[in-house]
């Protein structure tokens, strides 16, 4: 499901900050390649949190997070976009969910950053509204660890074609769940659609956005148990 409603999109910036933004090292990527993060090892007492971050502050409380000495860590998903300027073509490299960032820590100290943080006051839970509560209410959104996995190998790969598609404009080729096993997305794991007039794997971060990879030739992808 594709659910941006609750996103601000009124935009993250332009040009990417030097470096601060590149939430995945090259020796992380390569972890994530094998199918291992040293950055976001796996632990039990931590979920991935989804945040959203008034007119376009994400970056503020990436920073703040990285930086305060908790035991917790963030990642913000970003892709390059084409831009025009004086005759001249530069790849500017801006967020790919704006608004949205993704905190991974324990619930006691994601509680502290959304309701006793001064510096980081206009962020708030990113909610749920695949659940709802009897008073009416949606709970913040969790992503699971490996679907934030594949989420994180699908968009630290420089490829300009990583897109959000809306559902509406996915048509997919079988309900099979795959694997691309060659290319620079190998690894990972998907379902085939036909997207922006190409054969795509679409990466679905539940409650969150459709995201599609750059052309996959059929040869690429292995059909995996659901």
């Amino acid at each position: 499901m594709s659910a941006l409603s609750n996103v601000n999109t009124r935009g993250d910036g332009a040009a990417s900050p030097g470096g601060g933004f590149a939430s995945i090292s090259t020796p992380e990527l390569k972890s994530l390649q094998t199918g291992e993060s040293v950055r976001y090892a796996l632990n039990p007492e931590k979920s991935w949190h989804v945040l959203r971050a008034t007119y376009g502050r994400a970056k503020q409380v990436y920073d703040y997070i990285t930086q305060d000495g908790v035991d917790s860590d963030a990642y913000i998903a970003m892709h390059y976009v084409k831009k025009r300027k004086n005759g001249k073509t530069r790849r500017i490299k801006k967020p790919l969910i704006p608004g949205i960032l993704f905190v991974y820590c324990t619930d006691s100290i994601i509680e502290t950053y959304v309701k006793d943080t001064p510096a980081i006051h206009f962020v708030r839970y990113y909610y749920n509204h695949l659940i709802h509560y009897p008073d009416g209410t949606n709970p913040p959104l969790k992503v699971t660890y490996p679907q934030m996995m594949n989420f994180i190998k699908a968009t630290s790969i420089d490829d300009d074609n990583i897109q959000v598609i809306d559902e509406r404009f996915v048509k997919y080729q079988s309900g099979d769940l795959v694997k691309i096993v060659e290319g620079k997305f190998a690894g990972v794991v998907g379902r085939v659609a036909r997207a922006a007039g190409q054969q795509r794997v679409i990466i679905n971060l539940d409650g969150v956005a459709l995201i599609a990879t750059a052309y996959i030739p059929t040869a690429f992808i292995e059909k995996i148990d659901n």
